[in-house]
């Protein structure tokens, strides 16, 4: 098959990325049949680079979920000039594959932080420290992350709005989330809280495991019901909906860069590492970039704004470096201090979460074959089209949260059954003829700990320090041990008894003078074998300036410096009660119309163009 334009392969190969003799031949085969693919490889429709302006009207720093949103939406005005600035390159084809959404973590399209020495944390790993996976690619860890669609609880953004948020309440951003979507199974979900026509396609994985659906009867036998999670009620199971599209993954980069790639206002430039934001230390005004473009400092000016997204640990990063935060611990490491803002890097939050392991009979032989290649290359179905079990999540309430808030405490995830290269100790690893791991995964997803971040020096080619904190508020580990029991009375349920389910009893390493199945055990195995989820927020928090630790307002204007903007999940005051990518890009889209809304009239269409007069049109009234 022939696309026409000439390919060229970005980033890491499948091949490359499952490591071991027994698969390099298959995934380097499954690697060229996929390239042939012109809707996976798109050569057509990846965006190409344009000679650099010396001047634009906005730059973005960052072309993750966040980035790819701002810098399309703002591109819809043609009179506007917009820079995107990526560190990363383009991604790669093996990354649309569902089913190998873990092979590219620790690849070159991976920053693969580390945090600090965990005091509460992560105990057994090499230092005490935590892996924290975060995309280096155009779409950003949307093209690394499991594809999960899941907003948030209705009183996550009432909270934000309580907080002295005007305008982040759920009323006033459900428009924005229904703005980028493009629902395809509106039959499945509750009428009045989806959209069509977005460029985000949102619907379940064409095909589900068995044991998928074994998991939804085993919620409901628990007293759970199966239901929308984005819609009237935040608490039950789901087989979630995910961000793909005809079973291949949609990351922000494909779905809000590539079908605009021919605006000739957009510019986007890869490889680019933005060292530090400019200010006009006189006025407090932003006014450049200065960056590293394939290892040569460059400096760009705007006439307009500098719009920040570069994630949780990045965006703090960058204001650091460029001088803006708290003014003792920059000098501490030689960067001038602009403007005090003490909270820039402070708030940090991640949800977290232990892995129950379980082992299960299954006499079927590895779903990574080729009958199963081919089912995915000839007709996007089958194991390779979706995540295996990790499609279905529950959301419920601990014993230590309010059942009647319908705002749950405890994440369920679920591991197994995914048509990869299988790598020793991976998630459903295929044991012997018989037996297969899976694994139950409970998340505190309202944590009361908070870490921080901060620069290790003023080199900006180097990582921050960052400091996770997970489990210092003693709050949160009594929240994962009523996790870990929920999870375990979930394998006795008659739904999954069938299966075989049978709690992995081999005592973790450091906990074995402790009683199993304890709470003191499973407090002393959660904190040696802790499992950081992906869902970084908070360090540029949103707040008023009577705030101390704010870092934006609810304008996501960053205090004291005007024409600065940030944009993405690292303004959250709260972290959401799910998985983040969803609401980051909700929060590009709110961005995005705030920035319209100060540089437009309404001559020029801004409150036309505003998403709730679409909504409005189509479900009546809010």
């Amino acid at each position: 098959m022939s696309c026409n334009c000439p390919v060229t392969q970005p980033g890491p190969t499948l091949a490359s990325t499952c490591g071991g003799a027994p698969f390099m031949l298959f995934m380097g085969l499954l690697e060229v049949f996929l390239r042939s693919q012109c809707d996976l490889e798109d050569p057509c429709g990846r965006p190409e680079q344009t000679p650099l302006l010396p001047e634009y009207d906005f730059i973005v720093v960052g072309g993750g979920s966040a980035g790819a949103v701002v810098a399309s939406r703002l591109s819809e005005i043609p009179e506007w000039r917009v820079l995107l600035i990526e560190a990363g390159l383009d991604e790669p084809t093996g990354t649309q594959v569902p089913s190998m959404f873990l092979n590219f973590i620790g690849s070159d399209i991976d920053w693969a932080y580390q945090t600090e020495p965990e005091p509460e944390a992560c105990l057994a790993e090499e230092g005490q420290k935590c892996y924290w996976p975060r995309g280096k690619v155009l779409g950003g860890t949307s093209v690394m992350n499991g594809m999960m669609y899941i907003r948030g609880s209705r009183r996550d953004f009432d909270n934000w709005a309580a907080m002295g948020n005007e305008g982040w309440s759920y009323d006033d951003v459900l428009p924005y989330f229904l703005k980028s979507e493009d629902n395809k199974q509106l039959d499945k979900v509750d009428r009045g809280y989806h959209g069509t026509g977005g460029p985000l396609t949102v619907s379940q994985f064409p095909y589900h495991p068995p044991l998928s659906k074994a998991l939804l009867k085993a919620g409901e036998e628990m007293g759970y019901k199966v239901r929308d999670l984005n819609g009237a009620f935040h608490t039950g199971f789901s087989i979630a909906q995910t961000t793909n599209k005809n079973g291949s993954r949609l990351s922000t980069a494909r779905a809000f860069l590539r079908p605009f790639k021919n605006r000739r206002n957009l510019h986007i430039l890869l490889n680019s590492t933005v060292t530090k934001v400019l200010i006009n230390q006189t006025t407090k005004t932003a006014y450049g970039v200065e960056l590293l473009h394939n290892g040569r400092k460059q400096v760009v000016y705007t006439n307009k704004e500098i719009i920040v997204s570069g994630g949780a640990v990045n965006s703090p990063q960058i204001l650091l470096l460029s001088g803006i935060g708290p003014s003792e611990e920059l000098r501490d490491v030689n960067v001038p201090a602009i403007h005090e803002l003490p909270g820039v890097g402070k708030n940090l939050q991640n949800h977290v979460a232990y892995f129950v392991n379980f082992f299960i009979n299954d006499t079927n032989s590895s779903p990574l074959n080729w009958a199963t290649a081919m089912e995915y290359l000839l007709f996007r179905d089958g194991l390779m089209s979706g995540t295996g079990i990790s499609e279905v999540t529950g959301l419920v309430n601990t014993k230590y949260n309010d059942p009647n808030l319908d705002d749950p405490d405890m994440q369920f995830f679920f591991g197994g059954f995914l048509a990869n290269c299988a790598k020793t100790g991976q998630v459903g690893e295929k044991l012997d003829e018989h037996s297969r791991s899976v694994q139950i995964i409970p998340a505190v997803i309202h944590p009361k700990s908070r870490g921080y971040l901060k620069l290790r020096s003023d080199d900006p080619t180097m990582p921050p320090m960052i400091y996770a904190r997970y489990y210092t508020h003693p709050d949160d580990i009594k929240v994962m041990v009523e996790g870990i029991k929920i999870a375990i009375a979930m394998s006795e349920t008659n739904a999954l008894k069938r299966y075989g389910f049978k709690l992995d009893k081999t005592p973790t390493a450091g906990c074995e003078k402790i009683p199993f199945g304890s709470d003191k055990y499973w407090e002393c195995s959660a904190k040696q074998q802790t499992g950081p989820e992906n869902h970084q927020a908070g360090s540029c928090k949103m707040g008023p300036a009577s705030d101390p630790m704010a870092v934006v307002n609810d304008q996501l204007q960053v205090h004291g410096i005007d024409r600065l903007r940030v944009i993405d999940a690292s303004i959250m005051p709260v972290v959401t009660s799910g998985n983040t990518n969803a609401p980051t890009i909700m929060i590009a889209e709110r961005g995005s119309d705030l920035i319209k809304q100060r540089w437009l009239t309404p001559s020029e269409g801004f409150f036309y163009s505003h998403p709730s007069v679409r909504i409005n049109r189509q479900w009546g009234s809010w």
